[in-house]
Parts: C-alpha cells; structure tokens; sequence
C-alpha cells in the first residue's frame, strides 16, 4: 500500500549536491514540503553498488531514512551519450571527480565522443521515495536530445550546459529554472512521483 506525504512533512532529501537540492526544492515547492539535505545533516553519502539508477536511488533513500527517522527522497540520475553506448550513465557524477569538476567530465565526455558522428543525448532521473518502515516507491523520468559542443550557458548543474533537449533552442545550462522544470527529465519522474504519493 502507497505510503502519503501530507503539506508541512519533513523530508530529508538524500543528497550533498547543492544544486539538486535547489532544484528539488522548487519542485515541491507547491506542495509546502520542508526539504532538508543529507549535507545540511551531514549524513555519510553510502557508496553507489547498485547497476542502475533506480537501484542507487533506493539505496541513498533507505540510508537516509534509517538514519533520520523521516521519510528520504534520493534522486539518481544521469547523462548518457549514445556515442558512448549510454555512458557516463550510472557514473555520471564519478566522472567528474572528487572536487566535482563537471567541466572536466563534459570534456571527458566530448572526447570520447568525437569520433562518432552519434550526437544523441539523454537524461535520465530515478527518484525512490523511502520511509523509516523500509517501505519504497519508485519512479523514472527520461529526456532525449543530443549533446553540443561547446557548453552554453551558466544554470542548471552537472552536464546541462551540453545538453540540448530535442524541439528545444536552449541548453539546459541556458534556460532558467522554471523552463527547466516544464520539461526535465527530474520534473517527469516528479509529477509520477507527486501524483502518487502526495496528499
């Protein structure tokens, strides 16, 4: 049985990324939702061991709820370039290192990818919602478009800047918030998410 959240819960997001966590905050802004970060906690980040995005969501999410007591919502997502056969994928955050130098992976991303004249690009976002009883829900949401070179733009996170959605003029790293919302692959997996576990 579908476990609800209710307006005014507390939520641990499980996270140290500060740009998910404006991001998702603005998602569940509607729903007046008190999100709190696994680094605003500091909570250990559990290592990634799973072979998919929805398996590494389910993961950080339990962790997270075990230790608060609250329900924990974990986002897991990625980019993948289908010049790589989908990679970075599940890696997408170790490419970019310890210091978290996301331009040094999209330069990883577009050297390994120069050869193949494949430019197709997705985004991939798996969000489990968990609470403390162990119970999980699980959601996926996916954006297509093809990857650019060079990045544009200074929003968003991650690999936005070279990431343009198909039928769109603007990289994710040039659109604003709110233009990003109406079509990621984040707010896809949200309102799954939302319509089935929200009050």
């Amino acid at each position: 049985m579908t476990h609800l959240l209710a307006p005014g819960s507390r939520l641990i997001l499980a996270s140290h990324n500060k740009g998910k966590l404006r991001e998702i905050r603005g998602l569940l802004q509607p729903w007046a939702i008190d999100v709190v970060s696994a680094g605003e906690l500091n909570l250990p980040e559990p290592d990634e061991t799973e072979d998919s995005f929805i398996g590494n969501a389910r993961l950080k999410a339990l962790a997270a709820a075990t230790a608060t007591g609250l329900p924990a919502l974990a986002d897991d997502s990625g980019f993948c370039a289908g010049a790589l056969s989908g990679a970075p994928g599940i890696t997408s955050a170790r490419w970019a290192g310890p210091e978290k130098d996301f331009r040094m992976a999209m330069q990883r991303v577009h050297t390994e990818s120069a050869s193949s004249p494949d430019r197709s690009a997705w985004f991939i976002s798996a969000l489990c919602l968990a609470w403390p009883d162990g119970h999980t829900e699980t959601f996926e949401g996916r954006v297509d478009g093809v990857q650019i070179w060079p990045p544009r733009g200074e929003h968003g996170f991650g690999y936005d800047p070279m990431f343009l959605p198909s039928g769109a003029s603007e990289t994710y790293g040039e659109m604003d918030q709110e233009q990003k919302h109406a079509t990621s692959h984040r707010a896809r997996a949200f309102a799954l998410l939302t319509a089935a576990c929200f009050k």
